[in-house]
């Protein structure tokens, strides 16, 4: 059963609402997303490119850019290697297009997921150095690689790390000791004595504030970094970074240039989605076009997704745009189907008594199981692991819920695994198959997770009568785009509407349309996406409902209506 939560955060809402002109509903929306002083409002409301940090903040850049600077004047070769999903496809485009610009001799190398595994591993370092490679440049990995780093350097190359993920570490009688690997520069917010004021920036970001630096160093004009702000934006979004400050305006400042790209790859991926025209959002983001990219990596290669960036050729970006949206599709119907056997699994064995979900789906492609894992957080709102067989060991992906991190939780089990990393929310590793129930075992006797903690939380950020609700007022709320993990879309609530008509839309019958009225004769069109004749046949049953919902326009044939779309009900 849901719990409804009310964030009850203090502050002069009327106070903030006169200085920055705004509804005293859109100020208390500004405080429960914890932004409080005035100067942090400001760049909430209208902060812009002039507010983001300066990338020389970031640890070793200084170095990074003087090694970089000496490798194109010795014009030296250059290997970029990157991830296979959508944060290190982007960052492998922004590092190649911008060491092109500085004029670099630089080539890319994204690893294939099942025959390379993740990030720089020895056989790539035995194949650069054979290539008559000098210097390896990292994105989105490399932080977890010190050991092969440690054999890069014994071959001579200079390696310059630039990746986000957690700094390894293992437990010793000190406490805490970080396993940072000796490469000549390591550019990630997250060391312990790194100034750069935000360490939750994706890898893609990372790879931009290399690049911006670069072309500070060289001259180039700030303009010319613009054409990046869209892949920064794609990236965060689809890395699920928290949407705060420096993030927040980037996917902003990048999400306003996207539908007006000067990239004919992106530009095809969007006509062939069906969003040409359109204002994108970061639901287009995370849902339709970030999708695509990752596909590839998923299914196919991930060079795929980099050579629609890369492709200056319209009709090759038409069909590798068709190419990579097939290739959704294809994963789209590939997880429906290991999320039901994940189910059933959870549902007919003694999993379903676990705080902490390990699934073993050993058919499973190894691509999905981290989409999968999430399907089932989602389902039961607990970390969930999602395991399937690899060539020489079984592998997998996990999602967690708050209060649980995935990351330290797998520390603890860390001689039971080949290999891992990740975050606190997610994670990925390799486990040889006997070992698969004993981590298991392991992570749920180690688990401290209270039933009150799995129980699901529907935070609201205001209960707002409908009657409340303007043409204005939606359009103020609208300000407070994009959203996203750490931005979320508000959330209101009302009791006691009563049900005036309503009626089942859609072919898959899964849209309800509603009429409601409030104690006040207020009267709004509600509308309700999912298991539409469940909640009717609820509705009908009840003198009145209580919602959770959000306040759209509804545009429509040259008409404008209010309307609520509810997501939550009792």
């Amino acid at each position: 059963m849901e719990k409804w939560v009310l964030t009850a955060k203090r502050a002069d809402f009327a106070g903030i609402g006169e200085k920055f002109g705004i509804d005293q509903v859109v100020a208390r929306l500004i405080r429960n997303r914890d932004v409080i002083e005035e100067e942090e409002i400001r760049k909430y409301l209208y902060g812009g490119l002039d507010d983001l940090p300066s990338p020389w903040l970031l640890k070793d850049i200084e170095k990074a850019v003087g090694i970089l600077e000496k490798k194109i004047h010795d014009h030296v070769k250059i290997r970029i290697i990157g991830d296979y999903d959508i944060d290190g496809v982007t960052s492998t485009y922004i590092l190649l297009k911008g060491l092109k610009r500085v004029g670099a001799e630089v080539d890319t190398y994204i690893p294939d997921r099942v025959a390379d595994g993740y990030g720089i591993r020895a056989h790539l370092i035995e194949k650069a150095a054979e290539d008559g490679v000098d210097t390896i440049v990292t994105c989105d990995n490399g932080i977890a690689a010190a050991q092969e780093i440690q054999t890069a350097k014994e071959k001579g190359l200079t390696v310059i790390i630039t990746d986000h993920h957690e700094i390894p570490y293992r437990e010793t009688e000190n406490g805490r000791e970080l396993i940072l690997p000796l490469a000549d520069a390591v550019i990630n917010p997250k060391q312990p004595d790194c100034c750069y004021p935000n360490k939750k920036i994706c890898g893609a970001v990372v790879a931009f504030k290399l690049i911006t630096a670069l072309y500070d160093r060289f001259g180039i004009s700030e303009t010319e970094l613009e054409d990046y702000l869209e892949l920064a934006a794609i990236a965060t979004v689809g890395d699920v970074m928290d949407l705060q400050g420096e993030n927040r305006i980037l996917v902003k400042e990048g999400l306003k240039r996207l539908a007006e790209t000067k990239n004919k790859g992106l530009r095809a991926l969007i006509h062939t989605n069906g969003l040409g025209g359109s204002r994108i959002t970061s639901y287009h983001v995370g849902f339709v076009l970030g999708p695509c990219i990752n596909a590839s990596g998923r299914l196919d290669t991930a060079a795929r997704s980099l050579a629609l960036l890369n492709t200056e050729d319209e009709d090759e970006a038409a069909r590798l745009a068709g190419d990579l949206t097939a290739l959704n599709e294809s994963r789209k119907a590939l997880t429906e189907k290991g999320k039901e056997d994940a189910i059933e699994q959870v549902e007919t064995t003694e999993l379903k008594n676990d705080r902490v979900l390990v699934v073993y789906l050993p058919d499973c492609h190894e691509s999905l199981a981290g989409i999968i894992a999430g399907r089932i957080r989602e389902k039961y709102n607990k970390p969930s692991f999602v395991l399937t067989k690899g060539e020489t060991c079984v592998k997998g992906s996990g999602r967690s819920i708050e209060g649980y991190s995935m990351f330290e939780e797998l520390v603890k089990c860390a001689e039971l695994m080949v290999q891992f990393g990740g975050h606190p929310m997610a994670a990925g590793l390799s486990v040889e198959e006997e070992n698969v129930d004993l981590l298991r075992r392991r992570l749920n006797e180690n688990c401290t997770l209270t039933e009150e903690d799995l129980r699901p939380k529907v935070t609201i950020d205001v209960p707002m009568p409908i009657s409340y609700i303007t043409k204005n007022l939606v359009e103020e709320i609208s300000l407070l785009e994009p959203f996203g993990k750490g931005n979320t879309k508000p959330l209101f609530a009302q009791k006691n509407l009563r049900v005036l008509e309503s009626r089942i839309l859609g072919k898959n019958r899964n849209v309800a349309k509603l009429r409601l009225m409030d104690e006040t004769s207020a009267v709004i069109d509600g509308m309700y996406f999912g298991e539409a004749e469940e909640f009717i046949r609820f509705a009908k049953s009840r003198e009145t409902i209580s919602v959770t919902y959000y306040p759209e326009i509804n545009r429509y044939m040259g008409k404008e209506n209010l309307q609520i779309v509810i997501q939550n009900y009792c």
